[in-house]
């Protein structure tokens, strides 16, 4: 089979890494891909959301799966354009149409959808710039620390934590009136502040059956101890220690089996993965499952910790969630712990250089290495080409040695400017290591 991944970061190198791996698959391109996913097919330099460039693409090179693994092009709506076109609709399209990738494109839709389902998540309402008088008196009924969400898509950078009213007065009208993050915050989301645990959840969906895939945590904020503006992701573990049997049947219970049975309930064919963002809160019967955003795709960098654990065949997996035959097939889970530590470009995720050499990589032997934002320069080297780089997943018996071996294998990576956190899973340690 001859498969076309859309995207061009870590999430994509991961799933790259493991889709060569399978002996049905033929030929792997990679739109556009960077200097890692180079490694384990050819890159080729079509724009994701350019669909005319995909559709000659894959006609060309007789393509039978497309795999989509960013957010942008499923909100644009690819999978409704092949599945639109006559000459087209019998390549199999791994990602949800337009409708369903809602759950991501808008965080009012996602959750106006829990709300309707009774989905666990927290309280909440939507202003505009035109009722930021009702959003300053909403946020006069909460306490702080304050939630302010961008409906749209932003890069994974949307959603602000503050601590003080008046912080979030300031920011809720810089997002509305001064457009700090575009047209993505024409809208947005207050949400009351759940206290708890944040954790990652993973089911891949044929619209009527699913699979969970592993569980993981990131590390969102750019500092060591969590402090800093958000990133689009600075390391992340699987699995997550607290989350035991008990909890994940509460999550499939309560979040999983709604959120598909509500998709299908209004007639949304979702054929892909669904990303549960959780908050676990504390109660006297252990965790609580609450939703804090969908994602339609992969998270990066969980999928950097997720992918390696699975082994199943993952081809044989993208066509069961594809053509809707989910339940004859199964899961196999490495039963090792994944960690993952990712190196950035000084100064993300604000302003950063791109183009500096980066050396050490051959030098790593017993971690896998994901490729972020690099490229290759004009002699061949590789050099950062982002905000977020590299990143070094390995997998142990326990946390702290699968901890120990990424951070070893990312000591001995250099670029000018390179930048990590150094407190990756330590929350988790904790709680491991005390029970």
């Amino acid at each position: 089979m001859n498969i076309l991944l859309l995207g061009s970061g870590g999430r994509e190198h991961a799933i790259a890494y493991k889709l060569v791996q399978s002996p049905y698959c033929s030929a792997l391109f990679i739109a556009p891909g960077n200097a890692g996913t180079a490694n384990c097919g050819t890159n080729v330099a079509l724009d994701p959301c350019d669909f005319p460039a995909l559709a000659e693409f894959v006609q060309n090179h007789q393509i039978e799966m497309v795999v989509v693994g960013p957010e942008a092009p499923l909100v644009a709506g690819v999978t409704d354009y092949f599945r639109s076109r006559a000459d087209l609709a019998h390549i199999l399209v791994l990602g949800p149409d337009r409708a369903g990738a809602q759950l991501e494109g808008s965080k009012d839709f996602a959750k106006q959808f829990m709300q309707q389902y009774g989905i666990p998540t927290a309280r909440y309402q939507t202003f505009t710039a035109d009722t930021l008088n009702q959003g300053m008196a909403f946020l006069d009924t909460l306490k702080a620390p304050y939630v302010l969400k961008a409906d749209g898509l932003a890069a994974g950078k949307g959603v602000l934590i503050l601590s003080s009213l008046e912080e979030a007065k300031r920011e809720l009208r810089n997002m509305l009136l001064d457009a700090k993050f575009g047209t993505a915050s024409a809208k947005v989301v207050i949400e009351e502040y759940l206290s708890g645990i944040e954790m990652s959840a993973f089911a891949i969906t044929d619209g009527k059956d699913y699979l969970m895939l592993p569980e993981a945590k990131d590390y969102k904020r750019i500092f060591d101890g969590d402090l800093g503006p958000n990133t689009g992701g600075m390391g992340s573990v699987s699995p997550v220690p607290f989350a035991d049997v008990a909890f994940k049947q509460k999550v499939e219970s309560r979040i999983v089996r709604p959120t598909i049975d509500g998709l299908r309930l209004r007639g949304i064919d979702y054929r892909g993965f669904i990303f549960f963002g959780l908050m676990a809160v504390p109660s006297p019967d252990g965790y609580e499952p609450y939703v804090i955003e969908y994602n339609v795709r992969m998270g990066d960098p969980e999928t950097e910790s997720v992918f390696p654990r699975i082994e199943s065949d993952v081809v044989t997996l993208f066509k069961h969630a594809c053509q809707g035959t989910l339940s004859q097939t199964s899961l196999s889970i490495d039963s090792r712990t994944a960690a993952c530590v990712m190196m950035v470009s000084g100064g993300y995720p604000d302003h950063y250089q791109k183009g500096y050499r980066i050396s050490g990589i051959e030098q790593v032997r017993d971690s896998l290495i994901f490729h972020a934002g690099t490229a290759f320069s004009a002699d061949g080297g590789i050099v950062t080409c982002g905000g977020r780089v590299l990143c070094t997943t390995s997998l142990a018996p326990s946390l702290r040695e699968a901890l120990a071996a990424s951070y070893a294998a990312a000591d001995s990576i250099h670029w000018q400017d390179k930048f990590q956190r150094h407190d990756i899973g330590q929350d988790l340690l904790q709680i491991v290591e005390t029970n």
